[in-house]
C-alpha cells in the first residue's frame, strides 16, 4: 500500500467493488422508491433507458463490456482520430456557414468571421440566393490562399466551381495552394429534391470535376457526401451514418469508372454530418463514422493513408427553435463540444437565430466564440481522442456502428443509395423514425427547453430577414418545436385580434403545499400552447365557480392532490360546469375515481406523458382559437 509523507494511508481498506455488489444496493434504492420488485440484471434494465435505433443506455459500465478494438488514432480503423495528432496541433477548422444573397452583405460578414477566428468560409450559392457571379465580391479582401472556400451550389455545382476556380487563377492563387470544396452532390441533391432525371448528368460531371481537382488542385475536394437532408428529414444517427456511408460508396464507384484510383477517389470526398445536444450519441457518430468507412475503403482496396475520412460537423437545424432562440446557443455549444471530442475535421455552429431567418452580425459572433472558448479557453483540442477509454463510450460507438452497418447493407441490397431513393425506402423509413419521435416529442418524454417547458409567454419574437428558400420537393425538412410553435402562432394571432391570449382558469384546491406541484405542471403545459393561466385557491365550489365566472376564461383545470381530489373534485367540477366551463381537466391519473370524475364534469386529464400537443389543439378550439 501506498503510504503518504505524513504515515496516512493513500486509501482505506476498502472491498474490492463488484458488480453484483452494486446491483445489490440498486436493489435497495429500487425498493424504497417503489419500482417494480428487480434483483440482478434486472435491476440495471430498470435504470435503463432506450434510444434510437434499438440502442440502450445502461447506468453503469465496466471494462467487462467489450467493444471493437479502437485502434490508435490516425490509424485504421480511425475510430481514434483520423490524424495521429487529431487536432492537437492547430485545432479543427472552424468553418461558417454564410446564406445571405446580397454580395456587399455577404463580404461584410464574410471578413468579419475571417478577422474574428473563422478559418474556412461556407458559401450557399443558388439561382434564388447567393448567384454564382457574385463569388469574386463575396470574396473580395479574402486571402484565398489563406481561407478555404466551401461551396454548395446544388445542381449548379459546375458554374460555380467555374467562377471559384476562374476566381484563383485570376489573384494568383497556386494550384497547390487553393484549398476547401467545391460541393458537388448529387444523390445530396436528389434526396433534396427528389428529381431523378437530371442526376447521370450531374454525376459524370461532379466525376469531371474530381478528375480535373485530382490533376490540377490537389487542395480542392470535389465532391461533398452530404447526410444532413437526412437528419433534417428526421433521420436517427444510424440512418444517417448509413445513408452516407452509401453515397460515399456510389461515389466511389463512380470515380472508380471514371479513372481515378481508389486512393484518389477517397481523397475527393469530404462528409458532412450532423451535431446535435445529445452530446455522447453525437461524439459516438463521428467515431462511429470513421469506423464504418475504414471498413469500405478496406474492402475496396484503398491503402491505409487514403482510408481516413475526412468529416464536416454541422450542428444541428432540427433542434433549433423560433421560439426562445436564446436558449439555442446552450445547444449548440453542446453540439459544438461533442463534435470536436468526437474528432471531426471542421465544425460549422448555426447560428442562434438561423431557424428565424438570416442571422445578424451578433449570432454569428456569438457562433464563432462558441468554438473559439471551446478551443482557446477550454483546451478541447488539446487532447486527442479525450472520449477514448470511456467504456460507455466506446460501447455506444460500436452498437451505434453496427446499426447503421445493417441499414446501410439493406441500401446496397435494394439498388443502393439512389435506388433506395427513388424507390421511396429512405423516406419511408425516416418519415416512421420521425413519427414515434413526434409522439415523444408531443408527451414531452424530449423536452423542449422554452418551448414545451419553461414557456415564456411575454418574449418579444425575433424579427429577421426572409432567409432564401432551402431546396425542396424531396425529403421533408422537420424541427423538433413546430407542433408547439405552431401552437404558440395561433396564439399569438389571437392576441392580434382580441387584445388578449386565449386563458384557462386553474381551480387549485387546498393550500398552496398540497396544489403547487400540480399547478405548476399545468399552468406550465398551457403555457407551452400559448394560453395564459389564472388560478384561484380554496375547496369551496360555488366560491371557485364565482372566480371562474370573473375570470372571463371558458375552460378550467382542477390542481390539487390526489386525497383533495377524492374529497372535493366532483362538487368544484359540477360547479365549475354550472358557471359555465365549456370543458373542465384534471391534472393527475385519476385511477378508479376516473368515472365518478367524468359524470361529476371532468371532460379530460392532463399529466406527465400525456399528449400535449392534442390537449393543448383541443383546448385551443374549445376556446375559439382560430387554427
Amino acid at each position: 500500500m501506498t503510504v503518504l509523507p505524513h504515515g496516512l494511508p493513500l486509501a482505506a481498506e476498502f472491498p474490492d467493488a463488484s458488480r453484483e455488489r452494486w446491483q445489490r444496493l440498486v436493489e435497495g434504492v429500487l425498493r424504497k422508491s417503489g419500482a417494480p420488485d428487480a434483483t440482478g440484471v434486472q435491476a440495471e434494465e430498470v435504470l435503463s433507458s432506450e434510444l434510437q435505433d434499438g440502442l440502450r443506455v445502461r447506468p453503469l459500465y465496466t471494462a467487462e463490456d467489450g467493444s471493437a478494438a479502437a485502434g490508435y488514432p490516425g490509424f485504421p480503423p480511425f475510430v481514434r482520430g483520423g490524424r495521429p495528432q487529431g487536432a492537437a496541433v492547430s485545432g479543427w477548422d472552424v468553418r461558417q456557414r454564410h446564406t445571405d444573397p446580397d454580395p456587399r452583405r455577404a463580404n461584410e460578414a464574410v471578413l468579419a468571421d475571417l478577422e474574428n477566428g473563422v478559418t474556412s468560409l461556407w458559401l450557399e450559392v443558388s439561382d434564388t440566393g447567393l448567384p454564382a457571379t457574385a463569388l469574386p465580391d463575396v470574396l473580395q479582401g479574402v486571402y484565398l490562399d489563406l481561407a478555404a472556400v466551401v461551396l454548395d451550389a446544388g445542381a449548379g455545382f459546375g458554374h460555380a466551381a467555374e467562377q471559384l476556380l476562374r476566381l484563383y487563377e485570376e489573384r494568383g492563387v497556386g494550384p497547390a495552394a487553393a484549398a476547401g470544396n467545391l460541393g458537388a452532390d448529387p444523390l445530396g441533391l436528389l434526396a433534396r429534391t427528389g428529381k431523378d432525371a437530371d442526376t447521370d448528368a450531374l454525376l459524370a460531371e461532379a466525376a469531371a470535376l474530381a478528375l480535373r481537382c485530382d490533376r490540377d488542385h490537389p487542395g480542392l475536394r470535389a465532391l461533398t457526401v452530404d447526410a444532413l437532408p437526412y437528419h433534417d428529414a428526421g433521420a436517427s444517427p444510424a440512418q444517417e451514418l448509413g445513408c452516407s456511408l452509401a453515397t460515399g460508396v456510389a461515389y466511389l464507384r463512380g470515380l472508380t469508372s471514371a479513372g481515378l484510383s481508389v486512393d484518389a477517389a477517397c481523397a475527393q470526398l469530404e462528409f458532412r454530418l450532423a451535431a446535435d445536444a445529445d452530446q455522447f450519441l453525437t461524439i459516438a457518430k463521428f467515431r462511429a463514422a470513421r469506423r464504418l468507412w475504414a471498413r469500405v475503403t478496406q474492402l475496396s482496396g484503398a491503402s491505409p493513408q487514403a482510408a481516413a475520412q475526412r468529416q464536416h460537423a454541422v450542428t444541428s437545424g432540427v433542434m433549433m427553435t423560433e421560439r426562445d432562440p436564446w436558449v439555442n446557443m446552450l445547444r449548440t455549444t453542446v453540439a459544438c463540444l461533442a463534435a470536436g471530442v468526437g474528432g471531426a475535421d471542421a465544425v460549422s455552429v448555426l447560428p442562434f437565430d438561423s431557424a428565424v431567418g438570416l442571422p445578424d452580425a451578433f449570432a454569428r459572433r456569438i457562433a464563432r466564440n462558441t468554438q473559439s472558448i471551446l478551443l482557446e479557453e477550454s483546451y478541447l483540442a488539446r487532447v486527442i481522442d479525450p472520449a477514448g477509454g470511456s467504456w460507455y463510450v466506446e460501447q455506444l460507438t460500436d452498437e451505434l456502428a453496427r446499426a447503421a452497418w445493417a441499414w446501410f447493407q439493406e441500401i446496397e441490397r435494394a439498388g443502393g443509395q439512389r435506388a433506395a431513393l427513388t424507390s421511396g425506402l429512405i423516406s419511408e423509413r425516416t418519415a416512421a423514425t420521425w413519427a414515434a419521435r413526434s409522439t415523444a416529442l408531443a408527451k414531452r418524454r424530449e423536452p423542449i427547453t422554452g418551448v414545451s417547458e419553461f414557456p415564456n409567454l411575454q418574449e418579444q419574437p425575433l424579427v429577421r430577414p426572409a432567409a432564401p428558400a432551402p431546396l425542396g420537393g424531396g425529403l421533408p425538412r422537420v424541427r423538433r418545436a413546430e407542433a408547439y410553435e405552431a401552437l404558440r402562432s395561433r396564439s399569438d394571432a389571437h392576441l392580434a385580434a382580441t387584445g388578449a391570449r386565449p386563458a384557462l382558469f386553474l381551480a387549485a384546491l387546498g393550500p398552496a403545499a398540497v396544489h403547487t406541484a400540480r399547478s405548476s405542471f399545468a399552468a406550465n403545459l398551457f403555457q407551452a400552447g400559448g394560453i395564459e393561466t389564472g388560478t384561484a385557491e380554496g375547496v369551496d365550489g360555488t366560491a371557485l365557480a364565482e372566480a371562474f365566472a370573473a375570470s372571463g376564461a371558458s375552460v378550467a383545470c382542477l390542481c390539487s392532490s390526489d386525497q383533495l381530489y377524492a374529497e372535493h373534485a366532483e362538487e368544484v367540477a359540477a360547479a365549475l360546469k354550472a358557471a359555465g366551463a365549456r370543458r373542465v381537466l384534471l391534472a393527475g391519473r385519476p385511477g378508479e375515481a376516473r368515472e365518478a370524475y367524468q359524470k361529476a364534469g371532468v371532460d379530460e386529464f392532463v399529466f406527465a406523458g400525456c399528449d400535449a400537443v392534442a390537449v393543448l389543439s383541443s383546448v385551443l378550439d374549445e376556446i375559439g382559437v382560430a387554427r
